[in-house]
């Protein structure tokens, strides 16, 4: 039996294929850009779909089944006859943000256990009713990237919960669309798709080379990746470290305290009656990545990890503590502060400090913000055991050990380089009797690699530099 895992991402689709049994076959990527102005952030839906056909229409393999995951929010508007009308807003796309402040903000947390920010499906529809109504006329269907996926494949409008739960009307616990948080957007929820349990078989598809393919509505993307790295327990937290740094604790309740989702957390429904939380920064490896490309003389990540540590011959990671803070919000400030007109705010270069000294800086500068989120989570009793990394960022060893080393936690990385599609996978072999729960699947499909644990001695002296660290975004304010 051959499993595909199609993950559609705002930056490229890819397809995955595996056996039952977790042995990989390989992977294939389409890359594909998204639209940036000054005010706006979008992606053109038809380029997505003919990559997944071009994807899809050479496997190599017969595939039994095909699980869909994607990003969320971002929405197609179809009209009568299936004619794409829009361009989907990204998650970042400002439009929303005058509209999000005439929600009800208490029923929108305790309906759907977010906070109204522009960043989620239903803000943005409401801001394209008043501004663009000419198109909200012609609408007759609403799709997120996955249910719009999953509709051209076999003509099914459903949508996942996880995904639905990042529209901002999804009631998470009665597991529905929110009829009075969508009247007051203005927008029928007889336009959206039909909320599936995580995991569905919808039916059946023979398009872009498909032949008879099961087609399964997976997860949003962020569960399916904490799914492959093997967070399947209460207590487990994916650090997922790409551009944006995301923390995704798995719990088995919601918090009841709405001050954790007025500071930026998030929850969606999980898998086997468990919930998963998101806390993130929207600088993770997106900071590296510009100390890079503008401060790194032309060095590569490994030379830069290079030139701020020693390994042991027992491959330990041996360096010191920094003496330069750096709060890297370069991008403005997600949870807890939810504040986009932050800046980033440099403390402690003297004539002595290197590029290297710099470079580190910004790598602890995300540790303390994952720090950060922790405390806040812990306001909700929410207290993970280990961090599993996932992402690009994962693949530096000095980096897993600083995180390791600030948040006090075990970090454990994965061998595989796709853990998003093994969950999604895992997901699919479970929707198909293979197993019985994910649990089940797990030891086929998770493949821990490396744990990098605190060091005490390190451990202590950042603790001391994270109590400085926490007066720097008040003293960020004060310079406004």
């Amino acid at each position: 039996m051959y499993i595909g895992g199609l993950d559609v991402g705002s930056g490229g689709c890819k397809l995955t294929i595996s056996d039952e049994k977790g042995n990989f076959l390989g992977t294939r990527y389409i890359p594909y850009d998204a639209k940036h102005t000054d005010r706006t952030h979008t992606i053109d839906a038809s380029v997505i779909l003919s990559a997944v056909e071009k994807l899809l229409s050479d496997p190599g393999v017969k595939l039994d089944a095909l699980g869909v995951t994607s990003f969320g929010e971002s929405f197609a508007m179809l009209d009568r006859n299936d004619d794409i009308l829009n361009e989907p807003m990204l998650y970042n796309d400002p439009r929303g943000s005058e509209e999000c402040l005439t929600f009800d903000r208490e029923k929108v947390e305790n309906t759907c256990r977010m906070t109204p920010t522009a960043i989620y499906t239903l803000p943005k529809l409401m801001w394209t009713r008043i501004h663009r109504p000419d198109l909200m006329r012609r609408t007759k269907k609403i799709l997120l990237m996955t249910d719009l996926v999953i509709y051209t494949l076999t003509g099914e409008r459903v949508i996942n919960y996880s995904a639905a739960a990042r529209t901002m009307g999804f009631d998470i616990r009665k597991k529905r669309w929110s009829e009075d948080i969508f009247a007051h957007a203005g927008i029928d929820t007889a336009l959206m798709s039909t909320p599936v349990p995580d995991g569905t078989i919808v039916g059946t598809s023979s398009r872009f080379g498909l032949s008879g393919t099961k087609i399964i509505t997976a997860m949003h993307d962020q569960n399916a990746a904490s799914v492959g790295a093997g967070a399947l327990t209460p207590g487990d937290a994916v650090d997922g470290s790409g551009s944006v740094e995301c923390l995704t604790p798995i719990v088995s309740s919601l918090p009841d305290d709405n001050s954790v989702y007025r500071a930026g957390a998030t929850f969606q429904t999980y898998e086997e009656g468990m919930y998963s939380g998101c806390a993130m920064s929207y600088t993770g490896g997106a900071a590296v990545r510009w100390y890079r490309d503008n401060f790194g003389g032309g060095d590569n990540y490994r030379e830069l990890d290079g030139g701020i540590c020693s390994v042991k011959d027992n491959g330990i990671i041996d360096y010191t503590p920094g003496g330069i803070l750096l709060m890297p919000h370069l991008a403005g400030a997600a949870s807890p502060y939810m504040d986009p007109g932050s800046r980033a705010l440099i403390y402690g270069m003297t004539l002595g400090s290197t590029k290297y000294d710099l470079y580190k800086a910004v790598l602890e500068g995300v540790a303390y913000e994952i720090r950060v989120n922790l405390g806040l989570l812990e306001k909700a009793n929410i207290r993970p055991k280990r961090l599993l990394a996932t992402g690009g960022g994962a693949k530096s060893r000095v980096w897993n050990q600083i995180k390791a080393d600030i948040t006090g936690l075990p970090i454990t990385t994965s061998a595989l380089d796709e853990v998003g599609a093994a969950g999604v996978i895992m997901s699919c072999a479970r929707a198909l009797g293979v197993y019985g729960t994910l649990k089940d699947a797990a030891p086929y499909f998770v493949k821990e690699a490396e744990t990098f644990r605190p060091d005490e001695s390190r451990k202590q002296i950042y603790n001391g530099l994270f109590r400085k660290y926490e007066r720097m975004y008040k003293l960020s304010l004060e310079l406004r």
